[in-house]
């Protein structure tokens, strides 16, 4: 057996465990003596100018997306109470000069229809953002919803979220439910009658945001 030095004796010590002193010479000097070791045996090809560009592009973007921060989710959005009206601000007065905003916004929108009414200008309110308005329930499968009446802090996709003349807060849903809004005219006497129009909620189950591209069309309505 040849002398074990610090490179064999790992190797000898684990031959020798599993076979004779003479197979273990045997199979060191015809297997493991003198046999090269490849690191890489299946190593690339050297790279190109062409791929290093493209790999840095790729890492350039890599790193874009992972600094870019991500949306929050609608849970974590529900979480944080990012939507939610605090109990500061949920008072009828404060809300009174968005109401005049929108009044101006819904004159401004309908020009002279704002007084002969019409397909115009029913066109143009179904595309109208109602944030602001002060709608009144005049008819609903709920009995006991119809005549609420407030301005709209929110209107989501199947709801109306209002703050009522006595700083409550309640949430009409769109479904099943007719709003009736009025518009006064500008400069109009208190004895003037405003200009009115209805809201039929089943047409209108559509975010505010959504509805401004959307376009209606007249069909029959089987509930109406």
């Amino acid at each position: 057996m040849p002398p074990k030095d610090e490179t064999q004796s790992p190797t000898h010590d684990l031959l020798s465990r599993a076979h004779s002193p003479d197979s273990v010479n045997r199979i060191y000097s015809d297997k493991i003596q003198h046999r090269p070791l490849f690191l890489k045996p299946s190593s690339p090809p050297p790279s190109t100018a062409r791929d290093i560009r493209r790999k840095a592009r790729s890492e350039k973007k890599q790193r874009a997306k992972a600094l870019k921060p991500k949306p929050l989710s609608a849970r974590e959005r529900r979480k944080r109470q990012l939507y939610a009206l605090p109990k500061a601000g949920q008072k009828y007065s404060i809300f009174l000069p968005l109401n005049n905003l929108w009044a101006g916004y819904v004159r401004e929108i309908l020009g002279a229809e704002l007084y002969n009414g019409g397909q115009g200008a029913a066109a143009k309110l179904s595309a109208a953002d109602f944030h602001g308005a002060e709608v009144e329930v005049s008819r609903s499968r709920c009995p006991s919803r119809v005549g609420v009446r407030g301005i709209v802090v929110k209107d989501s996709r199947f709801t109306f979220e209002v703050v009522t003349p006595r700083d409550q807060v309640k949430t009409l849903p769109k479904e099943g439910t007719m709003f009736r809004v009025h518009v006064p005219a500008p400069g109009a006497s208190a004895d003037q009658n405003p200009f009115c129009f209805e809201i039929h909620g089943d047409q209108f189950q559509h975010r505010a945001s959504d509805r401004a591209n959307k376009k209606f069309k007249n069909h029959f309505l089987k509930k109406l």
